[in-house]
């Protein structure tokens, strides 16, 4: 950005708390970086979903349910289930992991099974995926939207109106996401959306650092991100500072996975101002990985020697 091959304005950093967010403003405010976003993947989402919805659904954007407890109780009512604040808490703990891990109440008892979910709240999980489908009928009775209606439905909308994707991808066109390790499948689906077919991206993350598994959310996201994009598999760039090898740590006799220690991972295209959809292939790069001794190891910069546009620091 220093040297103008990228404009703050353009950078849409992502990370999961928005504590974590006003902490990362904070500090690119203080690199003189003031114009990047930095948000979490609900604000963001929620952002454009206020802004669109008039054009893409039209009238005004329904409010946003704070708490899944009542509509959750309603729905156990109807079925004449218990709804004690135990039983409640793990209904709506549950309708949240299926709505994160995009599963229909219809599939729901099948990837209970598979995910190990069984006999949640003491009940068969044929009775969980009524609670769930009741749970959406509750909403809409009540015209009502839940957090994660916020990211479904702002998927909806760069799904079916490529004008409004377009749009949102012109102004979006470098990605960065902190604690990538604790993505949800949900998550993941609109940052695909977002990036089109570009891959402007870089992520960090750390699987020992996972807390939002319960949730839904899964590292296999940041295990798998070289393979996941293409080009990912390809070779690092040549780099301009001394660099680790992708696979192995100081002092550790074989390869070690990457996701063992914080790092950033890009998928960078190889001249940045000639980049296009349809042009060369990205090349994945690593950061310079940090010891284990520090709480929470993150890589010194999100973008690593190889990336950097030439002349810059």
């Amino acid at each position: 950005m220093a040297t103008g091959a990228y404009q703050a304005t353009q950078v849409l950093a992502v990370t999961f708390t928005a504590r974590a967010a006003g902490e990362m403003r904070s500090r690119l405010a203080d690199l003189g970086v003031p114009g990047v976003q930095a948000r979490t993947f609900h604000a963001a989402a929620l952002r454009q979903l206020t802004y669109f919805w008039p054009t893409a659904i039209g009238g005004r954007r329904p409010d946003i349910q704070d708490h899944k407890a009542p509509l959750v109780g309603a729905a156990a009512r109807r079925l004449g289930l218990p709804t004690d604040r135990a039983t409640v808490r793990d209904l709506a703990a549950e309708v949240e992991w299926a709505k994160v891990t995009m599963t229909l109440p219809e599939d729901y008892a099948q990837a209970a099974v598979v995910a190990g979910r069984t006999g949640v709240a003491g009940q068969e999980a044929a009775t969980v995926a009524q609670v769930l489908s009741l749970y959406e009928e509750a909403k809409s009775e009540r015209g009502v939207i839940d957090f994660e209606d916020v990211l479904l439905l702002t998927i909806g909308i760069l799904l079916d109106r490529e004008d409004v994707a377009a749009q949102v991808r012109g102004q979006y066109k470098h990605f960065v996401v902190d604690e990538y390790q604790d993505v949800s499948p949900l998550q993941q689906r609109l940052l695909d959306l977002w990036l089109g077919r570009r891959r402007q991206l870089c992520v960090v993350g750390d699987v020992s650092q996972t807390i939002y598994s319960f949730t839904g959310a899964t590292p296999a996201f940041l295990t798998g991100f070289v393979t996941r994009y293409e080009g990912g598999a390809h070779r690092a760039p040549e780099p301009r500072l001394p660099l680790y090898p992708a696979d192995r740590l100081p002092g550790q006799p074989g390869p070690v996975p990457l996701a063992a220690w914080g790092a950033a991972v890009c998928i960078c295209p190889p001249a940045p101002s000639s980049w296009s959809p349809s042009g060369p292939a990205a090349q994945p790069c690593v950061s310079r990985p940090t010891t284990m001794t520090s709480p929470r190891p993150r890589a010194p910069s999100l973008r690593c020697a190889g990336c950097r546009p030439p002349g810059s620091p």
